[in-house]
Formats: structure tokens, sequence, C-alpha cells
């Protein structure tokens, strides 16, 4: 197939494809598009209009294909960290998904912040999109209800705090997992002084996960030490300083129990500026399974999440709704967790 040389010197169209595909443009647009109609095209006429696609870069115009759908082919999407690896596999999996649907996402970060997660939302509103999917903290029914009826755009969001009947929930169920960790401590690897590094209610993981942890010193007939529990924000600094915190207090207890990975990875490298042998000299214990955990010395014992599947999930149920197939009260899908052991505890 020669090139066919643009004269205009424009941008390739449709028209273009058509004609050196030797095919007409509805053609041409059932072709890209992947339309079901009762109008078949043959494999033979579908290569012909890729090649001519590859051969003249042609690029569809999305601004035309929107006006004509009344889409976006775009989806909003807000982490809470992008500094946190554990979100990052959950971008991979939403990302996946949107491309089977041919959309794009587009990305915010939040860092924990309510005037953030805000602003996401008023972004949204002025920049259209054809769903969202959110990890709101900070967020109230009210912000959310607002948001759902100024955008009419599907929510899917990831952790069960959100409580709205219109939005979908993914979720880890914090409070067994956490629960089954502690159990974990105590029943497989022996230990009966166990601190936590917890996160404030603002947090809303911390509180379903600190009363699985409760639960499960209750049932072993243990309780915490007021002085093992400490406080953090789910970062590597935090964890630090819950660390040099507990030091300073001068009683270790026999493992630190951290409510995710990074508060996990700073502690132990306090520990370790300090001079103390993990896990000899105080083990811990995190909950996530980012990359990190397996390049830290020694090598993190966590609770692993799943979160390319988090993302997949996330999507999925978000496409849903975008196509029309769910309609009605909210849904929730569970994603599953595993316990990892390694040299840390």
């Amino acid at each position: 197939m020669r090139r066919e040389k643009n004269r205009t010197g424009r941008p390739p169209t449709m028209q273009d494809v058509a004609r050196l595909a030797g095919v007409s443009q509805p053609t041409v647009s059932r072709v890209l598009n992947q339309s079901r109609t009762s109008i078949p095209v043959s494999k033979e006429t579908r290569e012909r209009v890729l090649a001519a696609v590859r051969e003249l870069g042609y690029r569809p115009n999305t601004t035309a294909r929107s006006l004509r759908t009344q889409k976006t082919y775009m989806i909003a999407l807000m982490i809470a960290d992008i500094a946190n690896a554990f979100y990052h596999p959950i971008v991979r999996g939403v990302q996946d998904v949107a491309h089977r649907y041919d959309y794009d996402v587009l990305i915010a970060n939040s860092d924990h912040l309510y005037e953030n997660e805000k602003h996401f939302c008023e972004a949204v509103l002025r920049r259209p999109v054809d769903g969202v999917i959110m990890t709101p903290i900070h967020l109230t029914y009210e912000d959310i209800d607002r948001f759902l009826r100024l955008s009419g755009t599907p929510i899917v969001a990831l952790g069960d705090h959100v409580n709205h009947p219109q939005v979908d929930i993914v979720h880890m169920d914090d409070r067994q997992a956490t629960y089954d960790g502690t159990r974990w401590l105590i029943e497989v690897r022996g230990y009966r002084r166990i601190g936590c590094l917890t996160v404030p209610a603002a947090f809303p993981p911390g509180p379903r996960r600190l009363q699985g942890f409760n639960q499960a010193l209750a049932d072993c007939g243990l309780q915490y030490e007021p002085q093992h529990l400490l406080w953090g924000d789910f970062t590597i600094e935090s964890g630090r300083r819950a660390a040099e915190q507990l030091m300073a207090r001068n009683d270790l207890p026999e493992v630190l129990f951290a409510f995710n990975d990074l508060m996990a990875i700073g502690a132990i490298l306090a520990f370790q500026d300090a001079g103390l042998n993990v896990p000899s000299d105080i083990a811990v214990m995190g909950i996530d399974n980012i990359a990190e955990a397996t390049i830290i010395r020694p090598r993190l014992t966590t609770i692993a999440q799943e979160p390319e599947d988090i993302g997949r999930k996330l999507a999925t149920a978000l496409f849903e709704r975008i196509e029309g197939k769910v309609e009605g009260p909210r849904r929730f899908f569970a994603s599953p967790y595993t316990i990892i052991p390694r040299e840390s505890a």
C-alpha cells in the first residue's frame, strides 16, 4: 500500500483513511469504534483500514466523537497519596480496564487533605468526565451527595467508610485483616507484648484496624499496654517519629504492628539507626505489601492487599454504571488479603 501524501499539511482525517483503504467513511468509523451494528465488517476490510490508520498516522478526533456520542471518553481517578506505592498498582488496574473501553484516565492526588479532595470535585464539575473513582478520606456525605447531584456522574469509591446509597464500594475488610494478623503474631509467632502504630480517626482505615487489633488481643486474653500505643499518619516519617517516641519510653514491646507498610519501614529504619536489631530486639509487622517491603532489610512481614485487583474492581464497577449495564443501589466488592511471613517478625 503506497503512502498517501497530504498536500495541505493538515492532520490526516477519517476521510483520508477511507480513501487510502478503499472503503467508505462509515466503514472506517465502525472499525475504529468497534461498533456493534447489523452491518458486519470482514476481517480483510478491518485489516485494510487499520493498515491505512497506521500508515497515515491517523488519530481519531475525540472532540468530534464526544459531540456525536455525548461522552467524554475520560474518567477521573483521585488517589490519597501518590508517594505511597500501594496506590501505583491500583492506578495500573484502573488504566488497564479503561483501555479496554478506549477511555483515558485523569489522575489526581489529594495528599490526604480535605481541601484537595474538594478541589478535585470542583475540577470535575468544571471539566466533566463520564465517571469518577476516588479514595475520599475527608469528604462528607453532604460533599459527595452535592457532587453526585451537580455532576450526574457515577462514582465508585475505595473504602467502606463511604456511606452513600449511590456509590459503589471496593474494600478490604480492615477489621478482620488486623484481627487475623494480630492473632497470627500471638498464636504462630508467639508474641505476647504487642505494640500498635495506628492513625487518627481522620484516616478512616485507622479505627477499623484498631478495633480488629483490640478484639484479637481480648480474644487471646491480652491487652495492649498504653505506652505501646502510638500514632502516625501513614507516612515513613511518622513511623520514624513513633519508633523514636517508643524508644524514649525505655519499654519496648516484643513486636510493633504498624497499620501500613510505610510506617513499618520508617519504624525499622529508626530502630536500626538507634543500634537495635530487628527482629531480635523488636519485631515489626505492616499492612499492604508494597514493593519496598521486600527491599528493606530485614524484609517486612506484612498483610498483603491486592491493589491491582482493587483497581480492576473499581474500574469494572464504574464502567458497568457508565455503560448502563447496572442500575439501582450501591454494591460492595471485597478484595482479598494474605499474611506474608518474612524476616522482620
